[in-house]
């Protein structure tokens, strides 16, 4: 079987892409969205890179199933918690008392989102590399 890591990578690159697009245009929940899928399928990508295979989408309990020999830092682990509160409410109405998910999510979000997103992203180039 083909290592898929670098294809995870790309796509954790593409994801980013897209959350600064969204960042930029004031679609502030595809921003928060897209910055968890990019960090998600970054540490995938780390896991493919390791050997093995990688489920789920809770970035916080990926980064802290990578072998030992991995030294992943708690103040990345709790960035990636962040990033995982933005799953599911940034797209579904029904995860909020009221309104819809862009009522609910602003440029604070979004930049914070984005910062975490790039700071996992670049743990795993370095780990990668």
């Amino acid at each position: 079987m083909p290592n898929r890591s670098r294809d995870w990578l790309n796509q954790a690159l593409r994801d980013l892409a897209h959350a600064e697009d969204s960042l930029r245009a004031g679609r502030h929940e595809w921003a928060c969205f897209a910055a968890q899928q990019a960090a998600e399928k970054a540490v995938k990508a780390l896991h493919l890179s390791l050997g093995q295979e990688a489920w789920g989408h809770v970035v916080a309990r990926l980064l802290q199933e990578l072998p030992k020999t991995v030294s992943v830092p708690k103040t990345l682990i709790e960035k990636g918690r962040v990033l995982d509160n933005f799953y599911v409410p940034t797209r579904y109405p029904n995860s909020h008392p009221e309104g819809a998910p862009f009522e609910h999510y602003g440029e604070l979000q979004s930049k914070e989102a984005l910062n975490y997103a790039r700071e996992i992203i670049e743990f795993v180039r370095s780990q990668v590399a």
